[in-house]
C-alpha cells in the first residue's frame, strides 16, 4: 500500500508517472532496435516486455480512468425512469 497522496485530477500519481516513463522508455528501445539483426531469442524478449508493458499501461488507463469517473447512481428507492418509478412505463 502506497502513502501516496491522490493526484489532482487530470494528473498521474509518481508512481504511474514511472510506470509510464518505462513503458515509454521500452518502446523507444524497441522502435531504435535493427529486428532484422536480432536472434530468435533476443526477438522473443522484446516481444515479452512489450506484451507485458501493453498489459502494464493499460492497466494505468483503467486506473486514472476509474479514478475520473462520476461515482455510480445511487441505488436502491430512487427513481432514475423518470415514469413515476415504473421501469416499463406499465
Amino acid at each position: 500500500m502506497s502513502d501516496e497522496q491522490p493526484p489532482a485530477p487530470g494528473r498521474l500519481t509518481s508512481f504511474q508517472q514511472t510506470r509510464r516513463e518505462f513503458a515509454r522508455r521500452d518502446y523507444e528501445k524497441a522502435r531504435t532496435e535493427d529486428l532484422a539483426q536480432m536472434e530468435e531469442a533476443a526477438l522473443i524478449l522484446l516481444v515479452e516486455r512489450l506484451r507485458n508493458r501493453l498489459g502494464d499501461v493499460l492497466e494505468l488507463v483503467d486506473e486514472v480512468s476509474a479514478a475520473s469517473a462520476p461515482p455510480p447512481p445511487p441505488s436502491g428507492g430512487t427513481d432514475t425512469t423518470g415514469r413515476g418509478g415504473h421501469q416499463y412505463g406499465v
